[in-house]
């Protein structure tokens, strides 16, 4: 499927509007995002990717609608894995809780503006030379291969290279100001990071903008893995781009929900493993001997995916039994 422009503008729109829904509307004030709110944000997202597939099924057939879906579940399930990251990039940053939607709400933006750049490059690989499915194959099984052997890379954020480039060549505040990434400063700060004259009015940076940028390059990380795994599933980059786009902007509603229970999914590194190498060995299986029909990959990864959280829920109920009590002990 070869999108027409006006699809591909339309679409930009539409996540225009709903960035500056989210900005000026939802969450004008900062605050903490509760669980209730973030209950509803996911349920909005995800209802707005249904109605986009709906979309797809209608106007352009079966094949790309399940497509759609296909990689809208696997980019879906990948995004649980930035939830933990999320958490290990505030958590070292020591970011305000009422602070912590704006930034995330940027640092996902920019990480959609990085991996579109990667999609439109994936997909002119594709095109352009054939053996690049085998590449992109032993990336996924290789990956899911350490990531069910518990030897998947582990992330950390001080040790960004953007991160470190920020602090050296940008001035920086030691301290936040509120969701604000930069702020201006009318003579020489104390706190500047590095020392240095600042000319009257200046902008300089606050350690919010190395969170921004934390964010939004680490996820360059994930983006290695999920974007190859969805080319397995088509090769339109409208497709790819779309579930992409939806999973990211209903990452931040996700981190809210899950951050706290992160712990439950202790099989969901094997659902996760499985479907990595099962959409490796259909980019070998697909060049080899013919295109798997696309609703047998949809089966295989909801199955393996929903039966790994399944279980990881079934296995820690007590936690969460244990999790409830205190909730309830706690508001009375």
């Amino acid at each position: 499927m070869t999108a027409p422009l006006r699809l591909w503008l339309a679409f930009t729109a539409f996540l225009v509007v709903m960035l500056l829904v989210d900005l000026f509307v939802l969450h004008r004030e900062a605050h903490e995002i509760s669980l209730r709110e973030a209950t509803v944000l996911s349920g909005i997202w995800i209802a707005l990717a249904l109605i986009f597939a709906g979309g797809m099924f209608l106007f352009a057939g079966t094949t790309e609608g399940t497509q759609f879906l296909t990689g809208y579940v696997i980019e879906k399930s990948l995004s649980i894995d930035n939830v933990f990251v999320f958490a290990l990039i505030l958590g070292t940053f020591a970011v305000p809780k009422a602070d912590q939607a704006r930034v995330l709400l940027w640092g996902i933006v920019g990480a959609l503006v990085l991996r579109a750049v990667f999609i439109f490059i994936g997909g002119e690989l594709l095109e352009r030379y054939d053996w690049i499915v085998y590449l992109f194959a032993a990336i996924l099984i290789v990956t899911g291969i350490r990531l069910a052997t518990g030897k998947h890379e582990e992330i950390h954020p001080e040790r960004n290279p953007a991160v470190r480039a920020m602090r050296r060549l940008v001035p920086m505040t030691s301290g936040y100001h509120a969701e604000r990434l930069w702020v201006r400063r009318a003579s020489l700060a104390p706190d500047a990071v590095p020392q240095r004259r600042a000319v009257l009015g200046v902008w300089v940076g606050t350690p919010m903008l190395v969170v921004f940028a934390a964010i939004m390059t680490t996820d360059v990380v994930f983006a290695l893995d999920s974007i190859p795994a969805i080319f397995a599933i088509t090769s339109s980059t409208f497709i790819v781009f779309t579930a992409n786009a939806f999973a990211l902007m209903g990452l931040r509603a996700l981190y809210f929900m899950l951050a706290g229970a992160m712990e439950r999914f202790v099989y969901l590194n094997i659902g996760l493993a499985f479907t990595l190498i099962f959409v490796g060995g259909k980019f070998i299986y697909s060049d080899l001997v013919g295109k798997l029909p696309a609703v047998i990959s949809l089966a295989v990864i909801t199955g393996a995916v929903g039966l790994s959280i399944a279980a990881s829920l079934w296995k820690t109920r007590a936690t969460g039994d244990e999790t409830s009590r205190s909730g309830q002990g706690s508001s009375v």
